[in-house]
C-alpha cells in the first residue's frame, strides 16, 4: 500500500510540475466574428500556436457587449489555458453596467493589449451627406439613426460625444453584437450612419460602399488619408481609440502570464504580422506586462469618466 502511495504521489507531482503549456489553450473571443476583436485573436491563435508547441482554441462567445465572454473566463481555472480577447469595452462595461458581472481590477489580470485603431464616422454611400458638417445638418433637421458595434464599446461613446453632447442632435442609438453583424446592416442602409473601429469597414469604404467622414485618431489615417481627424474639424479631446487585448483570470501564476505576455509581443512585432495590422489600421501597441497593467488602469478611469460626462446607460 505504501508503494501505490508512492507512486501517485510521485505520478501526482510530475503532472504537477509539467511546464506550460502541456495541453491544448482556450481563447474566447468577447464579440462576433468579422470584427476587431475576431481579427486579432484570429490572428493570435496560430501564432500562438507555433510559439507555445500547444494547439490554441479560438471560440466566440458572444453577449451583453461583452460580459458573457468576460464573466466565463473571470470564473475559470487561473491555470492559463483559458483566455480573453476583449476591446476597450472592457474598460468601458464596469461603469456603463449596474452590474457589469466583473471588477476589471481583480477578476482579471491583463496578458497584453495587442494593438489599437481609431474609430470612424461613416454613412451608407447612398446617405446625402458627404462631409462631417453635412452629417451635422441633416441630424439636426430630423430623427435619424446611427449604430454602433454595442453599448459600451467605444465607437459608441465617440458617437454619443460627438451626435448627443456636442451637436444635441435627437438621434437613436442601435446597437449591434459586434462589428461584423453591424456592415450589412450598413450596406442595407439599416441604419445609414454608423461609428466603429477602422478594420470592420475598411474594404466597404475602399470599395465606395460606405464613406469615411472623420477619424478619431490624433493624425490622418495611411490608410484614408483624405478623411480629417475630428480635432481638425474643431471637435478637440475626441482623441479615442478601439484596443484589443488579451487577459487571464485573476490568480494566474505569474511565470505563466508573463511567457504569454512576451509570446504576444513577440508575435505582434513581427514584420508579417505587423504588415497585416497596418493593411488593416491597426497600430501595434503590444508591450511588456507593467506597461500593459498600467495602461488598462488608466483606460478603465479615462472610460468612467467618459460614460459619466456623456450620460451614456445601456439601451
Amino acid at each position: 500500500m505504501k508503494r501505490i502511495i508512492s507512486l501517485l504521489a510521485v505520478v501526482a507531482t510530475t503532472a504537477f510540475a509539467q511546464p506550460y503549456p502541456h495541453k491544448p489553450i482556450r481563447i474566447a473571443v468577447a464579440f462576433p466574428p468579422g470584427g476587431p476583436v475576431d481579427i486579432i485573436a484570429r490572428l493570435l491563435g496560430p501564432k500562438l500556436t507555433d510559439a507555445l508547441g500547444q494547439p490554441v482554441v479560438v471560440e466566440n462567445k458572444v453577449g451583453a457587449s461583452g460580459n458573457i465572454a468576460t464573466t466565463d473566463v473571470a470564473r475559470s481555472a487561473p491555470d492559463g489555458y483559458t483566455l480573453l480577447t476583449h476591446s476597450s469595452a472592457y474598460a468601458v462595461n464596469p461603469t456603463l453596467y449596474s452590474n457589469a458581472g466583473y471588477d476589471p481590477g481583480k477578476d482579471l489580470l491583463p496578458v497584453a493589449i495587442v494593438a489599437s485603431q481609431a474609430n470612424i464616422i461613416l454613412v451608407n454611400a447612398a446617405f446625402p451627406a458627404n462631409t462631417l458638417d453635412e452629417l451635422r445638418q441633416k441630424m439636426l433637421a430630423g430623427k435619424l439613426a446611427f449604430g454602433s458595434p454595442g453599448s459600451g464599446t467605444t465607437p459608441h461613446l465617440t458617437a454619443q460625444n460627438l451626435f448627443h453632447v456636442r451637436w444635441k442632435a435627437d438621434v437613436t442609438h442601435i446597437p449591434f453584437k459586434g462589428a461584423g453583424p453591424m456592415i450589412p446592416a450598413m450596406l442595407s442602409g439599416e441604419p445609414p450612419i454608423g461609428c466603429m473601429a477602422g478594420s470592420a469597414p475598411m474594404a466597404n469604404i475602399k470599395s465606395g460602399r460606405l464613406r469615411a467622414l472623420a477619424v478619431s485618431s490624433a493624425k490622418r489615417l495611411a490608410q484614408l488619408p483624405e478623411v480629417p481627424t475630428l480635432a481638425e474639424l474643431g471637435y478637440t479631446g475626441m482623441e479615442d481609440y478601439t484596443w484589443v487585448g488579451v487577459f487571464a483570470p485573476a490568480g494566474t501564476p505569474a511565470e505563466v502570464v508573463q511567457k504569454l505576455n512576451e509570446a504576444i509581443v513577440r508575435i505582434a512585432h513581427d514584420p508579417e504580422i505587423k504588415k497585416r495590422l497596418d493593411a488593416l489600421a491597426f497600430e501595434v501597441t503590444a508591450a511588456p506586462l507593467r506597461e500593459t497593467s498600467d495602461y488598462v488602469k488608466s483606460e478603465v478611469a479615462k472610460w468612467a469618466r467618459v460614460v459619466r460626462d456623456v450620460g451614456a446607460k445601456v439601451d
